[in-house]
């Protein structure tokens, strides 16, 4: 790796990482076309090298979150539980299964597009958020979770992406989802990596990390996910659903226009 590309890496870290930390998701699902389309990583390398990242970058956010307490209470448990197994069937699937990208491009699409519109309007129209949704319980959470482990171990990609929006489309408040899932983001993510590494050992091909540019790519993270949790507390609920509402459609739509090409 040459300096202008880790210093790529490392700005794209860090402007991705700000704008998607106040609301629990690590910024690793638009890190991955980045990676991919402007920094040259090859498929399957670019998913443990995603993974690395949210390693690198993960302490900056959960460091402000310690701090403020946010780490507390049983949903950071419930979300690790379940997306620590789940990371590793997904990465063993991703190595010996290779599954194609264009059906996970167009579940994510038909997911999170509804999901993130759904948000919008609900947080922009108060009149029809009378009736509180009902949280989910700690079995569906743990399920839930589990799933999303085995999208982040194929795909590489920060869980919170899927369970921030609908966790909070579930009736959880923004600040008590958006700290437990970069926990389980960031939890998975050495689980991950490290599954990828030893299964580079036994398989040939571009499956271990791209050490350098994942290390650049997550100090950007580190700085930048720091500096958006601090920025969490001083915005309203209201701002942050929408923050995650549009980061949701941006996301589904970013797949849905994969598809299309």
């Amino acid at each position: 790796m040459d300096w202008p590309t880790g210093l790529l890496g490392f700005a794209a870290g860090l402007l991705i990482s700000v704008a998607t930390a106040p609301v629990g998701v690590s910024g690793a699902v638009f890190l991955l076309p980045v990676q991919v389309s402007v920094l040259g990583v090859p498929s399957p390398a670019v998913t443990p090298t995603n993974l690395l990242y949210n390693v690198v970058a993960g302490p900056g956010a959960l460091l402000r979150h310690h701090r403020s307490g946010g780490l507390r209470g049983p949903l950071t448990r419930l979300l690790v539980l379940g997306t620590v197994p789940g990371v590793v069937v997904g990465a063993v699937i991703r190595v010996f299964a290779v599954p194609g990208p264009s059906v996970f491009r167009l579940m994510i699409a038909v997911l999170l597009l509804p999901l993130g519109g759904w948000l919008c309007l609900r947080t922009l129209h108060r009149a029809s958020r009378t009736a509180a949704a009902r949280e989910p319980s700690p079995r569906t959470i743990t399920r839930l979770a589990m799933a999303v482990g085995v999208a982040g171990g194929i795909y590489g990609i920060g869980g919170g992406s899927l369970l921030g929006p609908i966790l909070v489309g579930r009736g959880m408040p923004v600040a008590k989802v958006a700290p437990a899932a970069l926990a389980a983001t960031f939890v998975t993510s050495v689980v991950g990596a490290g599954t990828y590494a030893l299964l580079s050992l036994t398989t040939t091909g571009d499956i271990a990390p791209y050490w350098s540019l994942g290390l650049a790519c997550g100090l950007g993270g580190l700085c930048g996910g720091y500096l958006g949790a601090r920025l969490q507390p001083r915005l309203p609920e209201t701002a942050l659903r929408l923050l995650l509402g549009v980061l949701a459609l941006g996301i589904g739509g970013l797949y849905a226009i994969q598809i299309a090409r």
